[in-house]
């Protein structure tokens, strides 16, 4: 397929563009960009099989790929377009400073990609929630009958969505529900999205963004130019800060979510039914019935309140693009979460065993751990900078016992010394995936029947595990070997 020309850069053609980081993002970008008849040249920092094979994918399109170096900027650079995980204090990105050369985002790079009458983007982020209310948006926006898909964050590059690659000759979105992360938002000053939500903010990533501030502030760029809504959460009002300091359209709203019971403007939650009081014709009185909280997905028997809160979050973009009350109950109806996220895997011998893979931050985590009365918690991995005072003073009075696995186990250690001395704790002094076996069985060891085993790591997977997926499978697996005799 041809790529349309870009929105506001019309002479790709024939410049010299560099690519940072091969992977999910990095190879659309060079294969859109070699399209558009630009010399494309990808570096990376790591040489392994993976890159290897990924950059004799990329050379029969013209592109040059280097290998081992990620540091150098190629001689004639007038454009790099990196990928999400690259530090702003990269090498390279100094190098590009000096040398006047400005950096996009694969993110920047689809939105300048877009042709006329493109699809608007209803546009989500937070520190924790965004794949599963992106989920929930595409959900209930299919419900109504649009065409539209989850994107972004998620693993679907914006650039292959934009420019129409795996869709049907012919074929349009009518809308696309976009998850985007800081690292990608970090990099796309461009982006405007009809509408868009932060739906939580926490500390996470302080390591690539050098401070809560910046941040905030890279999650905050969400707003940027919002047409018709922007969403924050009630109960947490840093977000509701960003929205304030948001350069948005003339009539956009600011338009708030809540577990409680909801003013003028906002949705939330009264006996047991999700209603609006934002997009109604007089929300000074008024209110609609969305659905019912138990068409929440549930999770163990019940939604946990988190996830009522995504999916206020959801409605609510889905309701500021003029989605019907019906669809956001059957959007939520029809929705099923991703394995990894409080997923149910087992009971054995009266205990529960739930995987909270995903929850890769001490945010999460508390979600996590508040949605059960007594707990064996597996904990650690890589903090990213993280504390976990904080936490585990929250938690504490959940907790049965705690097994600590990963690179960054003793951070957490220290914390239940301070604040949760009387709890067992095991202390696995191994970093290698066979550590999830032993941490279920010691986690089982520690568990009365009715207690819930819960994997909720509040850490990065990557010192043990390709990924959280790798690492919930890992837990997965680990409970299939129990047996009601171990206990």
């Amino acid at each position: 397929m041809t790529a349309q020309q870009p929105r506001d850069f019309q002479d790709l053609a024939g410049r010299h563009v560099t690519v940072a980081g091969l992977g999910v993002s990095g190879v659309p970008a060079a294969r859109a960009l070699a399209g558009l008849g630009a010399h494309v040249t990808v570096v990376n920092s790591t040489d392994g099989e993976r890159e290897r094979a990924q950059a004799a994918e990329l050379e029969p399109l013209g592109v040059s790929v280097r290998l081992g170096d990620g540091d150098t900027l190629p001689e004639g650079t007038e454009l790099i377009v990196t990928s999400p995980g690259w530090k702003p204090t990269s090498p390279l990105f100094a190098a590009a400073e000096k040398a006047g050369v400005e950096v996009w985002g694969d993110v920047e790079l689809a939105w300048r990609l877009r042709g006329p009458g493109s699809a608007p983007w209803l546009a989500v982020t937070g520190t924790n929630g965004k794949t599963t209310t992106v989920q929930m948006l595409a959900s209930i926006l299919k419900a109504a009958g649009l065409r539209t898909a989850a994107v972004g964050n998620i693993g679907v590059p914006l650039v292959d969505v934009v420019l129409g690659e795996g869709r049907a000759e012919g074929e349009s979105y009518d809308v696309l529900a976009v998850e985007l992360s800081s690292y990608q938002l970090h990099w796309a000053p461009s982006v405007r999205a009809h509408s868009a939500a932060v739906l939580n903010l926490a500390p996470d990533h302080l390591d690539w963004h050098g401070s809560m501030a910046e941040y905030a502030a890279a999650k905050g760029r969400i707003y940027e130019g919002n047409t018709v809504a922007c969403v924050y959460n009630v109960a947490d009002p840093l977000t509701e800060d960003l929205v304030r300091a948001a350069d948005v359209d003339e009539g956009c709203r600011a338009i708030g979510f809540t577990l409680g019971t909801p003013g003028p403007s906002q949705l939330g939650v009264v006996e047991g039914i999700l209603v609006d009081r934002a997009f109604v014709e007089n929300r000074q009185q008024q209110a609609q019935e969305l659905a019912e909280v138990s068409d929440v997905a549930p999770q163990s028997g019940k939604a946990a309140p988190h996830n009522i809160a995504n999916a206020l979050a959801a409605a609510a973009l889905a309701r500021a693009f003029g989605v019907p009350a019906a669809a956001v109950r059957d959007g939520l109806r029809a929705f099923h979460p991703d394995a990894h996220r409080i997923q149910h895997i087992a009971d054995v011998g009266g205990i529960s065993y739930i995987d909270d893979s995903k929850a890769t931050n001490t945010h999460a985590a508390e979600a996590s751990l508040a949605a059960y009365e007594h707990i064996v918690w597996i904990a650690g991995g890589l903090a990213k900078g993280a504390t976990f005072d904080d936490l585990v003073r929250t938690s504490a009075a959940r907790l049965r016992g705690v097994v600590l696995i990963g690179a960054d186990r003793a951070l957490i250690r220290e914390a239940l010394a301070r604040h949760a001395p009387d709890v067992p704790v095991v202390d696995l002094d191994r970093t290698d995936t066979g550590a999830m076996s032993e941490a279920v069985r010691q986690a089982t060891r520690l568990a009365e029947p009715g207690d819930t085993v819960l994997l909720a790591p509040a850490c990065a997977s990557m010192d043990m595990f390709v990924n959280y997926n790798k690492r919930g499978d890992a837990f997965a697996d680990a409970v299939g070997e129990l047996t009601a005799e171990d206990h």
